[in-house]
């Protein structure tokens, strides 16, 4: 009979969650919340973590959305935007705001020509990985040739 009450798809952050899993997992389907900030966002709002997102209510994924835009109660350390280029501050970003606040920061890496946005601009690693055996999916570095 609590089937019937179960929804398949849940609306939250402009993301759709599956309504079958956890809402501790289901909301790592939103581009910028990790596990531990799921499990922070279901603590502050009061919503067990096991329950399953397709028996939220209304009330309950407003609550949901309410503790994500007031970020006061979150730790400095959790959020995803710590001290911001532009003005210093922190904030956490979702979905389309974090997408393209990255795409700024490696636009601006590369008109710095720092060495990461140089590196970023010719479609190399950027965080000191070797390339010699990997990274060879878009036919960067030839490998070993070997007479035919």
């Amino acid at each position: 009979m609590e089937d019937k009450k179960l929804k398949h798809i849940i609306r939250i952050f402009a993301a759709d969650l599956n309504g079958h899993k956890a809402i501790k997992h289901g909301l790592t389907k939103v581009k910028g919340i990790s596990f531990s900030m799921a499990n922070a966002i279901c603590h502050l709002s009061g919503i067990d973590i096991n329950k399953k997102a397709g028996y939220l209510e209304d009330a309950e994924v407003k609550k949901i959305e309410a503790t994500l835009d007031n970020l006061d109660k979150f730790p400095t350390w959790m959020l995803n935007r710590r001290k911001d280029y532009d003005d210093g501050s922190d904030g956490h970003l979702l979905n389309v705001d974090l997408k393209l606040r990255t795409e700024f920061d490696v636009k601006r890496l590369k008109k710095i020509k720092s060495f990461k946005g140089m590196r970023h601009a010719v479609g190399l690693t950027v965080r000191g990985q070797r390339t010699k055996g990997h990274f060879r999916a878009r036919n960067k570095s030839l490998g070993v040739k070997r007479k035919k």
